[in-house]
């Protein structure tokens, strides 16, 4: 089929046969469609949808592009995790060491930035000589050794997902389910995970907006990883205010640092937590939630995570210096405060804002080929629900150049609000979807 048959097939709303989904990934992978053609296409799919089918049929496509990591030479069961992306969303480098301190094996493949934040990948990279790039052979020794490893796809893992996640940054074509669910879960089907933990963000800094939207997300992931074999569980988080105080690259690593030391923020702590105590479980290293949620505790009061953590570093090539001093991390030069402008509560931090002025700032990249500062970004001096008087530090902005910081006030300024009275307590977990189909609401 030609690829102008194809998209305008989608664009006029009509479901593609498998041949047709299966010639756009050959397309991608072997160049023979060029950019503008799978923009189209994508953008098709974003305005028009897919059927459950034509989704699956994507997922096994970019699978089928690479090849699949086998982890059967090592023992136990191997427990993936996945976010789809939020503003101060470092769960990731939290979670992947206290699992593994608990005796669970995570392997992780990572992303980099989808927009106004940079991701795992950047955000450990400013850790000087962190090496993301690794071949499979020493991810799996990494994973034997350690017990977790985060990755980037490597040339051979799914590399039609590689091209189309990139283009897709750039196109305004994140937020489509079946795209989301075919990236998500075509890397997580190819890494060699036994059992799978989805973080869905729901929320102004999520790219699904609403509860609704959130679930039907979960529930596809959820479906397409049960149907191939991996059990799969989702939970859907919250996220219309920023996750933790720190949002940027280097500010998010030393947060993580101080997490795996006791000594991080209460949600993200409560939500490594919730996400390590089910990934315990599901991995046989505790008999019941109670037993996995003390397992989870007692390795973050101990150290074990932590240490973990630096072995990890370590062993990838980070400087553990930075781990034992944070301080040592990169450095923005220049900060400013946004202050409260009344006396009152903070009733509201719009994290799609926030996340907005991080990227204005350097910490995230609106081009697939644009550096990232690792030390820019913002510190959150208060949280929703803190009393302020006027003129106290709400958000704290760390940059390089003098020309990023008015748009950025400008942001942040609007996305602070007060009130007279403290907002309502929101959960951070909404529903857990699990692997039979059944949600559990928070």
């Amino acid at each position: 089929m030609r690829a102008v048959d194809i998209i305008r097939a989608k664009r006029d709303g009509e479901s593609l046969p498998r041949e047709a989904v299966e010639a756009f990934v050959r397309g991608v992978v072997d160049g023979s469609w060029p950019d503008y053609q799978s923009a189209a296409l994508l953008m098709a799919i974003v305005l028009r949808g897919m059927t459950a089918d034509e989704t699956a049929w994507l997922t096994a496509a970019m699978v089928a592009s690479g090849e699949r990591v086998d982890l059967a030479s090592i023992p136990g069961i191997k427990v993936g995790k996945h976010s789809t992306g939020g503003v101060g969303d470092k769960v990731s480098i939290v979670l992947a060491p206290l699992a593994a301190a608990c005796g669970v094996v995570v392997p992780k493949m990572s992303g980099r930035g989808l927009g106004h934040t940079g991701g795992t990948l950047d955000k450990l990279e400013s850790i000087p000589g962190f090496r993301t790039a690794l071949s499979l052979d020493e991810f799996r020794a990494v994973l034997a050794e350690v017990g977790c490893c985060l990755i980037s796809q490597t040339a051979t893992i799914a590399p039609a997902d590689k091209t189309l996640y990139a283009l897709r940054d750039v196109t305004a074509t994140i937020e489509s389910v079946p795209l989301i669910s075919a990236s998500v879960m075509s890397k997580k089907l190819a890494e060699g995970s036994d059992a799978l933990v989805l973080d869905v963000k729901c929320g102004r800094g999520a790219f699904m907006k609403t509860r609704q939207d959130a679930q039907a997300l979960a529930r596809a992931l959820v479906g397409i990883g049960t149907d191939a074999g991996v059990r799969t569980e989702a939970f859907v988080t919250a996220m219309d205010a920023p996750l933790g105080r720190a949002v940027g690259n280097a500010l998010e690593v030393a947060e993580c640092i101080e997490t795996l030391q006791g000594r991080g923020p209460e949600g993200l702590t409560a939500l490594v937590i919730r996400l390590a105590s089910r990934m315990v479980e599901l991995g046989g290293r505790a008999a019941s939630a109670f037993e996995a949620e003390a397992r989870v505790r007692d390795a973050l009061a101990s150290g074990a995570a932590f240490d973990t953590f630096r072995a990890m570093v370590v062993r990838q090539g980070g400087d553990p210096a930075v781990v034992d001093d944070p301080g040592r991390l990169p450095r923005a030069p220049r900060t400013f405060a946004v202050t409260a402008p009344a006396s009152g509560f903070l009733t509201g931090l719009d994290a799609g804002r926030i996340g907005e002025a991080s990227m204005r700032l350097g910490a995230g990249r609106e081009r697939v080929d644009q550096a990232i500062d690792p030390g820019a970004g913002l510190v959150l001096r208060r949280v929703c629900g803190d009393a302020v008087l006027a003129g106290d530090v709400v958000v704290e902005l760390h940059y390089r150049e003098e020309a990023s910081l008015a748009p950025a006030v400008a942001l942040v300024e609007s996305a602070i609000a007060i009130g007279p009275q403290p907002p309502p307590a929101v959960p951070l977990v909404f529903d857990w979807i699990r692997a039979d189909g059944e949600t559990s609401f928070a």
